[in-house]
């Protein structure tokens, strides 16, 4: 899952615009040359991106009959851009899929079904809950490329000076903290974040969702919700909590306060892991701990599952398919993730992928001891879309211009709009 780092990751419209026509470029599509397929990459142009640009490279290397178009597009505009492109018929040959989009764009035909496919022939290597939570309706359409969740991150050197000796385990545990870290080193012990991606630990903890999908029921209203967020919002108050940032920037203040020691604690996924050894706190990286994310009152802690699969666009030629089923068997493979996780830290989703260098790398090593607490979402293609309405309502409620009971009911009204099927 990325949250608001992409959109730093700028591309220029014109090259969208170039790329959005009928999957892809088919110049130099006969049958004596080469077939162009055109890649919709959304992971973060400056940190992320060249190790996705040197595969295509050796790629097309190995297949010369095969050109890839990549255009890298910022993560939080690549969702709204896809589903214009493909409802004109004008979309990419491949798109790198945040998890809670597959079964959205799946549920509209805009995907390829993968199963029995060349992308698709390595499955039994993939963790089996990744391939799960790329079906929909009992169909596979995409192939895990990354997995991610939260933890808490925490800075080892200024939790040891405040005589704290471990993470902590429950939020009421973090809030301790935080007070003993302001008052030994005079640096704030946590902030928090106002985006709903964020905030979803919080409903784990009380063992709430925004929904429940089973039972078609909206309980983002519920009394444990309300109980969730209460927590939520009561970390942006107190001795050594940083209170709320509500600004346009808040990722970046958090993320760099956080990396340059000015904060001990936050909450945040592996795709931040390069830039937390850039920043002055890093330096060393063993001076970074990664936890669990605290527990609520029910005892129950973890994240969401995130992560990003490779699809194929439905409205492709067969020409088009083939080279781009390839292309995702070949950027998937355990060699090219574990290139990737090696250059980007990130986490491989396919067992084989963790070489022994892979497991040295101590971001991965401490983000794959919480994957096991990472709860999958569920198979509901409005899934993701449920965040919207508490990307709107949430940072209102944290800077007080509007009470946690009015906020939850304007996001119930909301979210009954995206799932009228479910009751209150």
């Amino acid at each position: 899952m990325r949250r608001g780092i992409a959109a730093s990751a700028l591309v220029a419209s014109f090259a969208l615009a170039a790329t959005a026509c009928g999957g892809g470029d088919s110049s130099g599509d006969k049958a004596s040359g080469p077939v162009t397929i055109t890649w919709w990459d959304t992971s973060n142009a400056t940190n992320e991106a060249p190790t996705y640009q040197a595969l295509v490279k050796e790629f097309e290397a190995a297949n010369k009959n095969i050109k890839v178009k990549y255009v890298n597009v910022p993560f939080d505009q690549a969702q709204n851009k896809f589903d214009t492109a493909a409802g004109a018929s004008g979309a990419p040959d491949v798109l790198r899929s945040e998890v809670g989009w597959t079964p959205a764009f799946a549920k509209k035909g805009y995907f390829l079904p993968l199963d029995g496919t060349e992308a698709l022939k390595d499955q039994a290597k993939f963790k089996s809950n990744l391939v799960t939570q790329a079906q929909y309706e009992g169909k596979t359409y995409g192939v895990p490329l990354v997995t991610d969740t939260l933890a808490l991150v925490y800075n080892k050197q200024l939790f040891t000076k405040a005589g704290i000796t471990e993470a902590p385990k429950t939020w009421d545990d973090l809030k301790k903290d935080a007070a003993t870290i302001k008052a030994k080193t005079g640096v704030d012990g946590y902030w928090g974040s106002t985006q709903a991606y964020y905030a979803q630990s919080f409903l784990y903890g009380e063992g709430t969702d925004t929904v429940d999908a089973a039972a078609k029921k909206i309980t983002v209203n519920s009394d444990a919700a309300k109980k969730a967020y209460g927590t939520w919002l009561g970390l942006f108050s107190g001795k050594g909590l940083h209170k709320a940032d509500t600004t346009a920037d808040a990722y970046a203040h958090i993320q760099d306060a956080f990396v340059n020691g000015k904060v001990a604690a936050i909450v945040q996924g592996p795709w931040e892991i390069t830039n937390f050894y850039k920043g002055s706190a890093f330096s060393d990286k063993s001076n970074l701990g990664i936890a669990t994310v605290p527990a609520g009152s029910a005892g129950k802690a973890g994240a969401p599952t995130g992560g990003h699969n490779l699809s194929v666009y439905a409205g492709s030629d067969k020409a088009h398919q083939d080279a781009a089923l390839k292309f995702v068997n070949f950027m998937t493979s355990a060699k090219s993730q574990s290139t990737i996780a090696l250059k980007n830290s990130t986490l491989p989703t396919r067992d084989d992928a963790y070489t022994d260098q892979v497991k040295a790398d101590p971001g991965i090593a401490g983000y794959g001891t919480v994957l096991a607490a990472a709860q999958p979402r569920p198979a509901l293609p409005e899934y993701s879309s449920l965040w919207g309405p508490l990307d709107t309502e949430l940072p209102k409620i944290a800077g007080g211009k509007e009470s946690l009971d009015k906020g939850l009911s304007n996001v119930e009204l909301a979210i009954a709009k995206l799932v009228p099927d479910f009751s209150k």
